[in-house]
């Protein structure tokens, strides 16, 4: 069995896979609690193990050790590369790219074989640009909804509310009655007009020859304003697999 981990900025994604058929997977908030989880699961027989982390370099090794020690195993990690399965990074420094954004475009062109959107919609959203040839044309960065959330409590003093709240502020989209509504529909129209703009660039590319693809843990939030985007949550999985081949 392969361990999978993609090691983000607030959490660290993992999943198990024999073959081709992924047999669980999760989200934790740190290095211990992914190790705990995997320990809790003897029948997780792992024996291999691939990385992908955004952190920094000391951070990235502590939690190599981690993994080396718990499981007796190697952890491979991906690195940035000019260009990798067909995809040619299109960052003038492509080690600047930041590595789940550039497996994220790997994977979405692993699976189309033509021009795609890839957005990815998390802490930060992203929104990348993949030609038809595998040439990267280059992408955009802005606030997630957790960061713009932040924002206005950080330096908005009567902004307070608990996720609950938040979570059920998004049930409708009508103009907001409380503040809690209006911050966060407020937030979310934000994102889909960051969304809608994206598309429209597209377009303008490539017409109506692309596919678009929508990853990250708020992309079920956004995908009402893309009827036809393709919702895959392991794109990183699957640009990391290319990127870190295990025979």
């Amino acid at each position: 069995m392969i361990l999978e981990i993609d090691c983000g900025n607030s959490f660290i994604k993992w999943r198990v896979i024999e073959g081709d058929v992924v047999v669980e997977g999760g989200v934790v908030d740190s290095d211990a609690g992914l190790i705990t989880v995997l320990l809790a699961k003897p029948l997780l027989l792992i024996t291999r193990c691939r990385l992908v982390s955004v952190r920094s370099d000391e951070e990235t090794s502590n939690l190599i050790a981690a993994i080396s020690c718990a499981f007796s195993v190697e952890v491979v990690c991906a690195v940035p590369a000019r260009a990798m399965a067909g995809v040619t990074n299109g960052y003038e420094d492509f080690e600047r790219l930041g590595l789940d954004r550039w497996l994220a475009l790997v994977g979405a062109y692993e699976l189309s074989g033509r021009a795609c959107l890839v957005l990815d919609l998390g802490t930060a959203v992203t929104a990348d640009f993949v030609a038809k040839d595998g040439k990267h044309l280059g992408g955009f960065i802005c606030p997630g909804l957790p960061l713009m959330r932040s924002q206005l409590q950080t330096h908005t003093r009567r902004i307070r509310y608990d996720n609950l709240s938040a979570e059920q502020a998004l049930l409708q989209n009508t103009p907001g009655r409380t503040t809690v509504e209006a911050v966060e529909r407020g937030c979310l129209m934000m994102l889909r007009g960051f969304v809608l703009g994206q598309l429209q660039l597209a377009h303008d590319y490539w017409g109506d020859d692309f596919e678009v693809f929508l990853t990250g843990g708020d992309a079920h939030l956004v995908a009402c304003a893309v009827p036809d985007g393709r919702v895959v949550k392991d794109l990183v999985f699957i640009g990391l697999a290319a990127a870190c081949p295990i025979n």
